[in-house]
C-alpha cells in the first residue's frame, strides 16, 4: 500500500474546507485592496489586508498540507477551527447575526469531527502505517 493510499478520506475533506476558509480570507484581503483605492486613510486598510493575507495564506497552507496527507498539518487546522468556533459564538451571541453565527459554526463542527474521528486519529498517531 502507497503512503498516498493510507491518508483517511476525512483527512482530504477536513484539508478541503479548511483550504476554502484561507482562500475566504485571502479573497477577503484582495478586497480590501481593491476598496482601499476608495478609503481616505489607506495604510490602515491596507496593513488589515497584508494581515488578512497572511493569516489567509496560513490556513490555505494547513488546508493544502491536509489534502496532502501531511501530518503536521491538522494541528493547525485544529486550531483555526477552535478560533472559528468563537468566531461564530460571537456571531451567533452579541453580533446579534444568528443565522451567520450558526453557519459557521456548523461548517466548523463538521471540519472538527473530521479532524476528530478514529481513522484520522489512527492515522495522526502512526498506528496505521505498522499494518503496511
Amino acid at each position: 500500500m502507497t503512503k498516498e493510499k493510507q491518508v483517511p478520506r476525512e483527512v482530504r475533506g477536513a484539508g478541503v474546507l479548511t483550504a476554502l476558509q484561507g482562500l475566504a480570507a485571502v479573497g477577503f484581503a484582495v478586497a480590501l485592496v481593491l476598496r482601499a483605492f476608495d478609503a481616505a486613510k489607506t495604510e490602515n486598510v491596507l496593513g488589515e489586508a497584508a494581515y488578512f493575507a497572511v493569516l489567509g495564506a496560513a490556513v490555505l497552507a494547513a488546508g493544502l498540507g491536509l489534502v496532502l496527507g501531511r501530518h503536521w498539518a491538522r494541528t493547525p487546522s485544529i486550531v483555526v477551527q477552535l478560533l472559528l468556533l468563537g468566531v461564530a459564538w460571537y456571531m451567533y451571541g452579541p453580533s446579534g447575526q444568528q443565522l451567520w453565527g450558526a453557519l459557521l459554526g456548523l461548517y466548523v463542527v463538521v471540519v472538527l469531527v473530521l479532524l476528530f474521528t478514529n481513522p484520522v486519529r489512527r492515522w495522526a498517531l502512526g498506528l496505521d502505517e505498522d499494518e503496511a
